[in-house]
């Protein structure tokens, strides 16, 4: 194990809370196991390994991955995005891999901004996002339906609005709730656009993903 998964572990265990790891994991529905440290403990306890950190993110972030608690898979999330630019498509399948691994949304939707952003920096790479849409993983199809997320005015809006109708028949619910999460989004640079896709759908669309949508429209 590198230097720095093992000083994450020396800097998060003192933190732990028994009480409140019990709690947390009843609220993950006891997928996982937790130390029971909060966010804002554990990124003050985090950041100034983050900050010096000078290996390879991906490398960190599976020896992360690989720790039983869940909290050391919220660490390695957070050291992608802040090394995010150092990132490049090379990295995309061992991201895809993250994305397989002890999946829930936690970590699924922190992983979506870095691969969003490596997206955005290498253009090429939206043909893969156009492959995992058609994923039998829901998980990666809810990366593609997601990863334009932060791109507001650079949104693909085409592409965007395929997606959401490609998945809009599905009743698997975080693929639901991942249409309107995506367009709800857009609607905050693009509302008449969003609306008049709402309107054009209404009946091809879930009622979560409709309702989402709509929300602030």
């Amino acid at each position: 194990m590198s230097d720095f998964a093992t000083q994450i572990q020396q800097a998060l265990k003192p933190l732990t809370d028994a009480e409140r790891a019990k709690a947390m994991a009843a609220y993950m529905k006891g997928q996982f196991a937790f130390l029971g440290i909060q966010t804002p403990a554990r990124r003050v306890a985090a950041f100034p390994l983050m900050r010096a950190f000078a290996g390879n993110p991906v490398d960190a972030a599976r020896e992360l991955w690989a720790l039983s608690e869940r909290e050391y898979q919220y660490v390695a999330v957070d050291l992608l995005r802040r090394q995010n630019k150092r990132l490049a498509a090379a990295d995309l399948p061992a991201l895809e891999a993250l994305v397989q691994e002890k999946s829930w949304w936690d970590t699924v939707d922190g992983l979506t901004p870095t691969i969003g952003a490596i997206v955005a920096r290498e253009p090429q790479l939206v043909r893969r996002m156009d492959a995992l849409i058609e994923s039998p993983d829901f998980w990666l199809r809810r990366i593609a339906l997601l990863h334009q997320l932060d791109w507001k005015e650079n949104t693909d809006e085409a592409r965007l609005f395929a997606y959401c109708l490609h998945c809009a028949d599905e009743r698997e619910f975080f693929i639901r709730k991942a249409i309107g999460w995506a367009l709800r989004q857009y609607a905050r640079t693009n509302p008449a656009a969003v609306r008049h896709f709402l309107e054009t759908n209404r009946e091809k669309l879930s009622g979560l993903s409709f309702r989402e949508a709509a929300k602030h429209l």
